[in-house]
């Protein structure tokens, strides 16, 4: 009997067990999860053997040993082309009865017609009648790659299905279809009656039966080799053993197509919309284009749809989101407003112009600030919109880009927020045959308009060459020389805030050159069983006295000392601020290396050789003469457990000014994670930079037995005096958490989560949320 048979009826057994060394007996067979529905198509090619030394025709003949031994491997033949009209066959004996007309063939039978096969222990073909008997475990496969398993079937002298008893069915895609009974209508349909259908395994890893975990009963089945699609009748869904719900109009396509229908609906209950379900409707309007629908309905507000269409087109793909109800919002200043259309619309694509030309597009847009946190769509607080045509080949690039924003933030105007279009930025990479290294030449401009602020036009150009030599001690000096002119137009500098930003309203321009020696020398030795690499890093770096104050900065406001960055020409962010000067940067990076070990460390520190005041801010670690001191350091084993710190120390007595730290720990299945991050910089007030703060973030899974598993994630917000300090933590503050239970199987999963916001922002109210999750394998849903 065929192993945990989910169809509570008799079938045949797949092939005769062989012993084993567990309680459970071991089939021959343990056919992997294949696709929808059987679509008989022709035969490939075949064989033929003697038989009682008697030769038999074959329209392809037999490869022997010989041949296969003067094929060559780097050069195989091309794939044989099967022709649909012939019914090749391959045997260990062929019987011809005169009398009756009958051809009889036995032992590992083989038929193929165009690329159908057909497998069986005896074939009986009747040449008067055309019938062909083939019994004996029967494995017909289609030109899908559907494979039906029976112990005898009647079939037409084309090798369409006839007439059967207790099948089985492994479909190309994914699931398993059996039956008491199948038959072949006049038409080409094939008919199966007392049918069940899964995705799921029904043998273990050790070869036991086991119980599917959901499984579809219909009284019958009908199957279409024309339009490829398995149609249900009287279907129902069982999981876990219990009919839950019947299936009306359910059908598979076999060759794994998507179809148009209904998916299994989500459901969640929040404190913003009360319970809520959403019921999508899927439509497949061509081969590379699809659309679905979903309808949300609510218990506390009006209902909501939401519209998703993709497409693939023969340069690339690009899709479209957009959500649209009506509803009361609520300010992010508290003010309620009449019922009003809110919505959401996101949209994102690229094209594949050429091979080295390219266009990239994203655009989103929200009706209002609270919309999107309302309805739990996302908790992002600025929309970035923005449109990119690229060209890139080996020794230049040209980028043409547009970019917009929108801020979801509850402080803020919107009409300071830039729009920057166009964006335009060339380099082009040339080898310098005269002292050796590269020359990279720049070309950038960039205009940024406000609706209610400053609006900034900038241009400039730049070359800079660079020169690596190796000494013959091991050093690796590089020599960098830069130059840059730039011309700058701003209008109503006024209007920002923040004085050090405005620049000088109408025509700037400023011209700067830098030139730079960095030195590097690694040592490498043994040490703790592995290899360590100790690198000493110095640099020294001159850059003419740059006029900075005129120039209004757009893109160097944020500022941040670390390791990334210590070495850097410049280390303001963007192009509008400059560090002029004199400095020496130094530093060590140490590494060791071992099995499956691996730990880093780095340690750094400027020193500024000029006595000029510096344009760097109080609280950037830049503003003395010496710098604080930036570092990293991370462990890594394999990749099971990972923890990386980065840290700034003040320079005048060691206190901590910022410190992050990442851990993670585990496997795909089991794992947790923690990251703390605390900003203590006491940078100068109203500058538009990172605020100081102290945050916690965790998130971990568990796995409980072989399917089950919780999850959950946090961010909290520690406040009061110094952390690090040691100092007592006046509050404890969280933000946001989720927790969850997980079931999933190789053909079901099912979620339920828990979420909780702790901040109210206009209508987006504080409170918990629970949402009710689950997907079928192969039924299309989710």
């Amino acid at each position: 009997m065929l192993p945990a048979l989910w169809l509570q009826m008799p079938l045949l057994p797949l092939a005769r067990p062989v012993p084993s060394r567990q309680w459970c007996k071991r089939w021959l067979l343990c056919a992997p999860l294949g696709a929808p529905m059987l679509a008989m198509t022709p035969l490939s090619a075949a064989h033929a053997q003697t038989a009682a030394g008697v030769p038999v025709q074959s329209s392809t003949p037999l490869l022997t040993r010989d041949d296969a031994q003067r094929t060559d491997p780097a050069n195989p033949p091309p794939r044989p082309v099967f022709d649909k009209k012939l019914i090749d066959f391959a045997a260990d004996e062929v019987v011809y009865d005169d009398a009756a007309d009958v051809v009889t063939a036995k032992g590992n039978v083989f038929l193929r017609r165009g690329e159908q096969t057909v497998r069986a222990s005896t074939v009986r073909w009747n040449r008067k009648t055309g019938q062909i008997i083939a019994q004996g475990n029967l494995r017909v496969v289609d030109a899908e790659g559907n494979e039906l398993i029976t112990e005898q079937m009647e079939l037409s002298d084309d090798l369409a299905l006839g007439m059967t008893h207790n099948m089985l069915m492994l479909m190309r895609e994914g699931g398993r279809l059996a039956a008491n009974e199948g038959r072949r209508e006049a038409d080409g349909r094939f008919v199966m009656t007392k049918a069940a259908y899964t995705g799921c395994d029904v043998v273990d890893e050790k070869g036991c039966s086991k119980s599917p975990t959901w499984k579809v009963t219909a009284r019958s089945v009908v199957y279409d080799p024309k339009t490829k699609l398995v149609r249900f009748k009287g279907a129902r869904l069982s999981l876990f053993g219990v009919s839950i719900v019947p299936l009306p109009n359910l059908t598979i396509a076999t060759d794994g197509r998507a179809l148009p229908g209904f998916l299994v609906p989500d459901a969640r209950i929040s404190a913003n919309n009360g319970l809520e379900v959403a019921s999508t409707y899927y439509a497949r309007l061509a081969a590379n284009r699809d659309l679905a629908i979903t309808g949300y309905a609510f218990t506390k507000v009006q209902p909501m749809a939401r519209v998703v269409y993709r497409a693939l087109v023969d340069k690339g793909a690009y899709q479209m989101t957009g959500y649209l109800t009506r509803s009361t919002a609520t300010s992010v200043s508290g003010g309620a407003t009449s019922q009003q259309w809110r919505g959401y619309f996101d949209t994102n694509g690229h094209f594949q112009l050429s091979d080295k030309w390219s266009v990239d597009f994203s655009g989103r847009f929200a009706s209002d600030r609270t919309f999107l946190r309302r309805y739990y769509i996302n908790s992002d607080d600025t929309l970035r919109s923005t449109i990119n045509l690229e060209h890139i080949d080996d020794k230049s690039y040209f980028s043409l880009s547009g970019w917009a924003f929108q801020t979801m933030r509850t402080t803020g105007t919107q009409g300071l927020v830039p729009i920057a279009l166009p964006m335009l930025d060339y380099r082009r990479r040339l080898k310098d045959n005269w002292l050796g290294g590269t020359i990279e030449l720049q070309a950038n401009s960039l205009a940024i308009s406000r609706s209610a602020g400053q609006n900034t036009q900038r241009a400039f150009t730049s070359a800079q060459w660079s020169l690596r030599k190796i000494t013959p001690m091991g050093q690796i000096v590089t020599l960098t020389a830069l130059a840059r002119a730039d011309a700058y137009h701003s209008s109503d500098n006024y209007l920002t805030s923040t004085e050090i930003y405005r620049g000088t309203a109408g025509w700037q321009g400023r011209v700067t050159a830098t030139s730079a020696v960095d030195i590097t020398w690694p040592f490498v030795g043994a040490a703790l069983g592995g290899t360590q690499v100790l690198t000493p890093h110095i640099q020294i770096v001159s850059t003419a006295p740059t006029r900075n104050m005129a120039i209004p900065n757009e893109d160097a406001r944020a500022i941040e000392l670390e390791d990334t960055n210590i070495f850097a020409l410049n280390r303001f962010p963007g192009y509008d601020r400059i560090e002029d000067g004199q400095r020496m940067t130094y530093g060590m990076e140490w590494q060791l290396e071992r099995p499956r070990w691996r730990v880093n460390s780095t340690i750094a520190q400027s020193y500024r050789l000029s006595s000029e005041p510096t344009l760097l801010p109080q609280g950037t670690g830049l503003s003395d003469r010496m710098s604080d001191i930036v570092g990293r350091n991370e462990i890594r084993y394999r990749d099971f457990f990972k923890i990386t710190h980065r840290y700034r120390l003040d320079h005048n007595n060691f206190s901590i000014r910022r410190v992050e730290l990442d851990a993670a720990i585990g496997d795909d299945k089991t794992y947790a994670e923690v990251g703390y991050a605390r900003l203590n910089r006491q940078i100068t007030s109203g500058l538009e930079d990172l605020r100081d703060s102290n945050e916690l973030r965790a998130a971990g899974r568990i796995a409980l037995a072989r399917y089950w598993s919780v999850f959950g994630s946090g961010v909290f917000d520690l406040s009061g005096n110094s952390l690090v300090a040691g100092t007592q933590i006046s509050s404890f503050q969280p933000l946001r958490s989720r927790l969850g239970v997980s079931f999933q199987s190789d053909c079901f999963q099912f979620d339920v989560n828990w979420r909780r916001d702790y901040v109210t922002i206009g209508d987006a109210a504080k409170g918990s949320s629970f949402e009710l999750r689950f997907s079928l394998r192969n039924l299309g849903f989710h």
